[in-house]
């Protein structure tokens, strides 16, 4: 049976944490709050709770979910090979709207989909996400809509959307006016920009400024032209 709790409501805060944390040890998904728009969570280590992640937004495995996290100290655990510059955009977007792809873990026993041996990770900036995050570790964590549809910005438009399909809805408000992360690739030198969002890439590269943006060529094209 599907519940909403409003943790808006001091009453209610703590109630929806522990529900949250007990829904997905269950390998149900909930709905919560971020700092951009509102998240479908799923155990990241549940491949299981991920196809139904994936299922309920109508997205295939060609679509793997990023994963957030409620502290930069399990970084280490779920990637490999992070290089410093990484290092410098977590360390000054972190928590924040950016998204990092970075080399999975090999030792993880988890199946985001086809990640091609990656991960995309985020802490968000967000009291009672972190306060989730925390409770149940590592979230795979997509935005609260079917797929193609606008993310959605309310709880209500979270549970239009997803209906029966998530077993916790947690309300904290309307996230009307926040733009979705930005995707850094990572794994590649210099790194790209994978999706334009909150973060721009004159920041980005404030901090990294070799980075190249999304329509930038990568330097090889740029020689043989």
């Amino acid at each position: 049976m599907t519940q909403l709790f409003d943790a808006q409501q001091p009453d209610q805060r703590s109630a929806a944490i522990t529900k949250a944390a007990e829904a997905i040890s269950q390998r149900e998904l909930i709905v919560l709050p971020t700092d951009t728009v509102y998240g479908v969570g799923a155990d990241a280590f549940s491949p299981q709770a991920v196809a139904v992640l994936l299922a309920a937004k109508g997205r295939s495995r060609q679509s793997p979910p990023p994963v957030l996290i409620g502290s930069t100290n399990v970084l280490d655990a779920l990637a490999v090979n992070i290089p410093a510059t990484g290092r410098q955009l977590a360390q000054a977007f972190w928590p924040g709207a950016l998204t990092l792809v970075l080399q999975a873990q090999p030792s993880l026993t988890w199946d985001l989909g086809e990640t091609r041996g990656t991960v995309a990770l985020r802490l968000p900036n967000d009291e009672l996400a972190q306060q989730i995050l925390r409770q149940t570790g590592p979230l795979a964590v997509s935005s609260a809509n079917r797929h193609g549809q606008p993310a959605a910005t309310s709880i209500n438009q979270a549970q239009d959307a997803l209906g029966e399909a998530v077993a916790v809805y947690i309300n904290d408000g309307t996230r009307a006016d926040q733009q979705a992360s930005t995707i850094v690739d990572c794994t590649v030198i210099p790194h790209r920009v994978l999706r334009a969002g909150a973060i721009t890439i004159e920041q980005l590269r404030n901090v990294v400024p070799e980075m190249l943006d999304l329509d930038d060529p990568a330097p090889e094209d740029s020689a043989a032209s």
